[in-house]
């Protein structure tokens, strides 16, 4: 049993998550086809956004004290969105992404979307078992099209 802890990342730990948002996008770089930018990084526009707005929440992921990964949580009175989620590689294919994913749902109790990419079978595969451990129940996703790129969408609620 691995001690995983899921916590509000602090705005100076910015430089973290920007840090782990690098690898995320190296990691989707083949699902979105984007670039990188010329001094070698590829960026997350939005990231300073998770301090200034009280609707986002930046959240860092230990596995018994180490840097895991995160999640960054965007919710309105209309319920929670899991804008972005990222485990390390170390950390994949033994349950702790579904035990931060249920760690997450349980901090922001309520209505969710959770959104992938139609190429990412394995991510689509990774969201449906734990959305169903989650809810005890299979929660079949939507497809939806947006700027051109086909999107599954599965949307529960953790309750309250």
């Amino acid at each position: 049993m691995q001690n995983i802890e899921v916590r509000a990342a602090a705005a100076e730990e910015a430089p973290i998550l920007a840090n782990l948002l690098e690898l995320y996008a190296h990691d989707f770089s083949e699902f979105l086809g984007i670039e990188m930018s010329p001094d070698g990084k590829y960026g997350y526009a939005q990231l300073p956004l998770y301090w200034r707005e009280p609707n986002r929440h930046p959240l860092l992921v230990r596995v018994d004290g180490n840097l895991a990964g995160f999640a960054l949580v965007k919710g309105d009175e209309n319920g929670y969105d899991m804008a972005e989620f990222f485990v390390v590689r170390r950390y994949r294919r033994r349950g702790i992404g579904s035990d931060i994913a249920r760690k997450v749902w349980r901090q922001f109790p309520g209505r969710w979307a959770v959104r992938v990419m139609d190429s990412n079978q394995s991510a689509q595969q990774f969201w449906e078992r734990a959305i169903r451990a989650f809810a005890g129940e299979t929660v079949h996703a939507v497809r939806v099209e947006k700027d051109g790129k086909g999107w599954c969408v599965f949307s529960f609620d953790t309750g309250t």
